[in-house]
């Protein structure tokens, strides 16, 4: 059998390998879709918040109830109270949401994380949403624990408490999303962990505090801030005859503005993952 050499075959009959090890570069691995690829960021940052993350989810919890029961010296009830409860509530999803997400962020990029995730042929929008995700489930346990504990201590009603359902994944889509623009926006990974409490602050000072006794320029920062929608729809189950239209409006607003939060994280993911 005679031989014939590569040199004077045709370059469209050389094999796909020779052609790849003529051109100097192995081929790359598909990229992969988005939604599989955000279920595997979403599991693996869950399994690493669990481990990690427990002991905050206390604190964020304890927290929480913490300042309803100072504020139960203040506020007797109505609308208050039912600020006071919700606000709360909603504070456990600032607190890990939010906070930590920009404090991991943060992190990430300081400690060159960012580059391991670059390598990886996935899009930059299923790193974000994922690690929001799991940051977001994992505050479901404490913001039910605080809005039963609030709920009963206030003496308002638990019945429309389902809410959270709705509440807890689009508020804290909003805010993980700020949480995790902050932290890689931030220059510096301490200026991120700042930004992110103040941030968890704000969320405080604002969300907890009945709008009503706010003087008028910080009503309006409330107003801006993520949270505060997911607040007020939460507030309004505890009435006697809740108005669901109305709730569903400040859901609606907390959804859109959650769409917009992760979208300026994913930009900035990408800023950050080129530089």
């Amino acid at each position: 059998m005679s031989t014939v050499p590569a040199e004077v075959l045709p370059t469209g009959a050389l094999p796909a390998a020779s052609r790849d090890a003529a051109d100097g570069a192995a081929p790359l691995a598909p990229r992969a879709r988005l939604l599989p690829a955000m279920a595997a960021v979403y599991r693996a940052q869950l399994s690493r918040a669990r481990v990690a993350r427990i002991p905050l989810l206390f604190v964020a919890t304890f927290q929480s109830i913490g300042i309803m029961i100072l504020m139960r010296g203040v506020v007797d009830g109505g609308s208050e109270a039912r600020a006071v409860v919700a606000g709360s509530t909603v504070l456990v999803v600032a607190f890990v949401a939010l906070n930590l997400l920009a404090q991991y962020f943060g992190q990430l990029r300081a400690g060159g994380g960012l580059d391991h995730y670059a390598t990886l042929p996935v899009p930059p929008a299923a790193v974000v949403l994922g690690a929001a995700g799991a940051y977001a489930s994992f505050t479901v346990p404490g913001t039910a624990f605080t809005a039963v504990a609030g709920s009963v201590l206030f003496g308002l009603p638990l019945g429309h408490l389902w809410i959270l359902g709705a509440v807890v994944p689009l508020a804290g889509a909003a805010l993980a999303g700020l949480g995790a623009a902050l932290g890689l926006l931030a220059p510096r990974q301490e200026l991120a962990t700042l930004l992110g409490q103040l941030g968890m602050s704000a969320a405080l000072l604002l969300g907890v505090l009945p709008a009503e006794r706010l003087p008028g320029p910080i009503g309006w920062a409330r107003d801006l801030l993520p949270s505060t929608y997911g607040v007020e729809a939460l507030a309004r189950t505890f009435g006697p005859h809740p108005d669901w239209a109305a709730v569903a409006v400040d859901l609606a607003v907390c959804g859109a503005v959650g769409v917009a939060s992760l979208a300026v994280a994913t930009w900035a993911y990408r800023r950050a993952a080129v530089r």
